[in-house]
């Protein structure tokens, strides 16, 4: 899968190396395409639901690339990191290695390398001046009842007001007018700089990157602490510093090879509708009002392509779950060296489920490792530890563990009024529309004790297993076709 390029001694992911010394979006397209894994849609099709109508369809098979969306004459992609295995793949490495190479990358982030603006393929076009973003841009609109454009695969950067360390998030911006979007902050890093910059009076600078490589958007969701640069976590996974430039009109450092880059600021003191949309749990969040950016300038390669996710589906789901997982991992075997694997689930939508594989030495500890997985991330609404001969990135397994391992007077874990996703709709019920924010996303949480017993008698609980099962070679043994079947058949015929 890897490759050694003679004249830098380094090893990429494909076949050939990246043009630039670290991954793009059009090399990786390129990879994808060779190996049958992009659909190109010529015809025209409406930015209005049919796109990611399309797209949806394509959800894990194919990327999908627009040539025609809309009026307009960018193309538009969406789904080309919707299945692990690809996400691995970009990384050269193997699916199983994906969140221990994750969590390497982030406890060990390369310094970015900034270039000058005639290298940086981000600006090879800029406008300042009659700024329409939707004239320049082939903004989709989603879901049934979203409240008009939204972009979505945007990376947005900030720099934190009292240290000047970067952030880099994925948040849904609506577009209201030719250079006026709503951003939703949730409590995390770029909601505390715009806080801070807020309380000075300040606006606050910040750029949103939209068409980037696999590695920069899945660096771009890692947890971490606060001024912790995730564009350095992407270098340490492209294995060399990610090439960045200095925005036009502020200080934020972008990828340089970035197809698209927004430049504004979030007005202090400035709210606007934004909403409903259609989120990650697959319902609608309400109009609420919202942070407002003003645009201060567009810079795109000369031929910019434009990424959208389509919301709650694969490539949404695996951007948040892997950089979760790998910081779920590392904080529960910190205190419990047992634990071996962990899966947020696709039913709990990636963020709500977490399944953990465990080797258990005694009674009551399984229960621990509920309670720890609580305290890791406030989303975590239901675990499940399994043992050690359960795949947890199979719900079927899942399900038997559940089935023959668990019971419910025994093995329950409940815990009320805890803090949960806003965005998980069952937190409203009994909740008044215009609840406060201190109000929102108050959840139980549910643990499931699913191991066997630390010791149990004769096999009761050991596992039907057939000698030979996983080894016995199909292909040596069964025939190509039905001839000597059909033979059988001929001899015995009554």
């Amino acid at each position: 899968m890897n490759t050694r390029d003679a004249a830098t001694n380094r090893t990429f992911p494909f076949s050939w190396a990246p043009q630039y010394g670290t991954l793009t979006l059009r090399d990786w397209l390129a990879h994808l395409a060779k190996t049958g894994r992009v659909a190109t849609i010529d015809k025209p099709v409406a930015l209005e639901h049919e796109l990611a109508a399309i797209a949806k369809r394509l959800d894990g098979a194919q990327a999908a690339f627009f040539t025609k969306p809309g009026r307009h004459v960018v193309p538009v992609v969406s789904g080309f990191m919707s299945k692990r295995a690809w996400i691995a793949e970009a990384m050269g490495i193997e699916e199983s290695d994906l969140l221990a190479h994750f969590r390497s990358a982030a406890e060990k982030p390369v310094a970015s390398k900034l270039l000058d603006r005639a290298d940086a393929a981000c600006q090879q076009v800029v406008h300042t001046n009659g700024i329409d973003l939707h004239a320049l841009l082939p903004i989709p609109t989603h879901s049934e009842h979203d409240n008009g454009p939204y972009i979505t695969a945007g990376l947005v950067i900030a720099r934190n007001p009292r240290t000047g360390v970067q952030n880099v998030s994925i948040n849904r911006i609506q577009v209201h007018g030719p250079d006026r979007m709503a951003i939703l902050l949730l409590p995390r890093h770029l909601y505390a700089f715009q806080k801070a910059a807020e309380e000075a009076g300040d606006a606050l600078d910040v750029a949103v990157a939209i068409g980037v490589d696999p590695l920069t958007m899945l660096a771009s969701q890692a947890i971490t602490p606060i001024d912790h640069d995730e564009l350095e976590i992407a270098g340490a996974l492209h294995g060399a510093p990610l090439p960045v430039a200095k925005c036009v009109t502020n200080d934020v450092h972008v990828p340089a090879f970035a197809e698209i880059v927004i430049e504004g600021r979030i007005l202090p003191n400035v709210r606007e509708p934004e909403g409903p949309f259609g989120e990650f749990p697959k319902y609608y969040s309400a109009k609420e009002a919202r942070e407002v950016i003003e645009v201060t300038a567009v810079t795109h390669r000369s031929d910019p392509i434009f990424h959208t996710i389509v919301p709650a589906e694969m490539e949404h789901l695996l951007l948040g779950a892997i950089p979760r997982e790998a910081t779920l991992l590392a904080h529960l075997q910190r205190s419990h060296p047992g634990v071996k694997d962990v899966h947020l689930s696709v039913g709990g939508v990636c963020r709500y489920h977490l399944w953990v594989q465990f080797d258990k030495k005694r009674e009551g500890e399984a229960k621990n490792v509920v309670l720890c997985a609580f305290g890791a991330h406030y989303d975590i609404k239901q675990v499940v530890v399994v043992d050690t001969d359960v795949d947890v990135h199979d719900p079927a397994e899942i399900e038997w563990a559940i089935a023959t391992r668990f019971q419910a007077d025994r093995d329950l874990v409940v815990i009320e009024g805890a803090q949960g996703s806003p965005l998980d709709p069952s937190t409203t019920v009994g909740q008044p529309e215009d609840a406060p924010p201190h109000l929102q996303g108050v959840s139980a949480k549910m643990g499931l004790d699913a191991t066997r017993p630390a010791v149990y008698p004769a096999h009761v609980f050991t596992r039907v297993h057939i000698p030979g099962q996983d080894t016995v070679d199909l292909d040596a043994l069964v025939a190509a076709d039905n001839h000597a079947f059909d033979a059988y058949l001929s001899r015995h015929h009554d």
